[in-house]
């Protein structure tokens, strides 16, 4: 498998930072980020890298020259006009028709590549992109997928956007060669747009999958996105995220401790975010924590609500989240209910079932998604079930409850408090006073 890096931009919102450089060749702590790049290429075994350069260009080649230094093998594909985002891989189709890895050469990353390998040859997929929530949502191309994680609608920032997931391309690319022949029959590079005149109009032609990971994938187009960067890199944050570390997450109840707790909510409207809430929730995205939905939503086995309707009441809690800047990792919920004798009800999902809290099927299907410390991590919610869910599974607990009184009636948590946002706050402090 041979590795593009795109890394021929000018940079234009960066420059304030350092504008005598090319972009990919900012430091991070002692290190160009592109050196960084490579650096995570070798460790996963690819020895093969071709860098398509533009801006100051010959910055980089000085830099890396065929790359002995690296331990890999480094060859140049010189823009000597812009080329956009996909213009360059004209140069590197090969006869091999080994897929390529496309990385952008703005990004800090660390991810376990062999997942995505293993994902993209599970499906069968033509293109797998690497997705995952950020922190900005509403200025970044919105990725929509069917059930099976099969990339059904591209949303650019232009396009019309109502309730969405807070799923992002994060610039990293799985493509099968056979996709760009038609750059063979061109007989020569053009200027192209990798979204708009690529990935987005093959959509039905190809098989398009989006891999989602909560990994560290940063872009540092920014002066504020470079400095997080930093400090992530500083206290190895950017290391710990890598799903081959054990991860710790915090798992939160919705209703009641994320949303306002009104009765069943059965349509999006209803989805109304507690004061508070999400820069708590932030505050999780910041630490390293995972942050983890999980949820018993009997509204399916009642048939009050479709599961497509769930989905876009989670639609809205997202959106809510990330205007806020914060996101979601997961959301796992449990569509069971045992009790029968509802009008409408599904008999499908009227079982006794192991996801249903306070069981703790769905804390634990997340754990083994992704190889969660179950002892390091905390169950916040408001009830009693959601605390003997986070007992069964070996998690430490927090309830949010108002009085003493609900204290002394409810199950002994580890920690109390009248709000996440309390709660949250102390995790993460009692966190970094042990980590330093």
């Amino acid at each position: 498998m041979k590795a593009v890096i795109m890394a021929g931009g000018k940079g234009t919102r960066i420059s304030s930072v350092k504008d005598d450089i090319p972009k990919p060749m900012i430091d991070i702590c002692g290190k160009p980020l592109l050196e960084r790049q490579v650096d995570w290429l070798v460790y996963q075994g690819i020895r093969k890298v071709t860098m398509v350069v533009g801006h100051m260009g010959d910055i980089i080649i000085d830099h890396f020259g065929k790359g002995e230094n690296q331990g890999v093998s480094i060859d140049y594909i010189v823009e000597t006009e812009p080329l956009g985002t996909a213009g360059g891989l004209y140069y590197a189709l090969s006869d091999d028709n080994d897929p390529i890895l496309l990385i952008n050469g703005d990004i800090m990353l660390d991810v376990n590549l062999g997942k995505l390998i293993e994902y993209h040859k599970k499906n069968h997929a033509d293109i797998t992109l690497l997705t995952h929530p950020n922190s900005h949502p509403y200025d970044s191309a919105l990725i929509v997928t069917d059930g099976e994680g099969r990339i059904v609608r591209w949303l650019n920032k232009e396009d019309e956007r109502t309730d969405y997931e807070n799923r992002v391309n994060a610039g990293i690319h799985l493509i099968e060669q056979h996709t760009l022949c038609f750059m063979k029959e061109m007989n020569t590079a053009r200027k192209m747009d990798l979204d708009r005149e690529f990935l987005k109009p093959n959509l039905l032609k190809y098989r398009v999958f989006a891999y989602d990971t909560p990994e560290y994938v940063k872009d540092m187009g920014t002066p504020e996105r470079y400095r997080a960067v930093l400090r992530d890199f500083e206290t190895g944050l950017v290391k710990r995220k890598n799903l081959a570390q054990r991860q710790r997450a915090i798992f939160l109840d919705r209703d009641g401790t994320v949303n306002v707790h009104n009765g069943f909510v059965r349509n999006p409207e209803e989805i109304k975010l507690i004061d508070g809430a999400a820069e708590a929730i932030r505050a999780v995205n910041d630490s390293g924590y995972l942050a983890i939905l999980i949820t018993n939503q009997p509204v399916i086995a009642r048939g009050d609500c479709s599961l497509e309707e769930l989905k876009q009441i989670h639609n809205r809690l997202e959106r809510l989240l990330g205007e806020k800047n914060a996101y979601l990792d997961d959301i796992f919920f449990c569509p069971h209910h045992p009790d029968k004798g509802f009008e409408g009800e599904r008999p499908e999902y009227k079982i006794i079932c192991e996801c249903r809290k306070p069981k703790p099927g769905m804390i634990l299907q997340a754990a083994e998604k992704y190889n969660i410390d179950l002892g390091e991590s905390y169950m916040i919610g408001d009830s009693a079930s959601d605390l003997l869910a986070g007992k069964n599974a070996g998690c430490k607990t927090g309830m949010i409850c108002k009085e003493i009184q609900e204290k002394e009636a409810r199950v002994n948590a580890d920690l109390y408090g009248g709000s996440l946002a309390e709660l949250i706050e102390r995790i993460i402090y009692d966190h970094n006073k042990s980590t330093f």
